[in-house]
């Protein structure tokens, strides 16, 4: 008796073989930064041997930016970004969230320009909702961490 197998959505493309996938998830790191990992760099002793740039526009760095971050909206980096980084810095960076590739415009833009240059994934939502501390015009501000992106009663999520 031979059963019909239904291969389901998720297995529909065979996974690739562990070498492949290796290569992938290696290359992967080499591209992104998680928030949690990027506020722990920054709120370790001494220097994280990286700057924090926010691509956004003025209105939205107003609202909320990290602590120490660079302002340099996507559009103005061909022009300033000599100005205001080091090549021999790599540079971490943000825009909105998830949902906004700006960060990725931003860090296409310093690539092209010779500059070293990682993508903090989550953005700056997910920086608000992990409960990290953030600028806003009007001063500092932090939220309660949001249990659906952060661990509620431990500081490390154990990735």
């Amino acid at each position: 008796m031979t059963t019909a197998f239904t291969v389901n959505p998720v297995l529909g493309t065979s996974p690739a073989a562990p070498a492949e996938a290796a290569a992938y998830f290696r290359a992967s790191l080499a591209f992104h930064a998680d928030v949690s990992d990027v506020a722990a760099a920054l709120a370790a002793d001494g220097d994280p041997g990286f700057v924090v740039l926010d691509s956004r526009s003025t209105a939205s760095w107003d609202q909320g930016h990290i602590p120490g971050a660079i302002h340099l909206p996507t559009a103005l980096i061909p022009e300033q970004a000599e100005r205001l980084l080091d090549r021999s810095v790599p540079v971490v960076t943000y825009c909105w969230g998830p949902g906004c590739n700006g960060a990725t415009r931003a860090a296409l833009a310093l690539a092209e320009l010779g500059y070293q240059v990682k993508e903090m994934l989550g953005g700056f939502e997910y920086w608000a909702r992990e409960g990290f501390a953030f600028e806003t015009w009007e001063g500092g501000e932090r939220r309660a961490a949001d249990p659906l992106t952060a661990p509620a009663d431990a500081e490390d999520c154990g990735c």
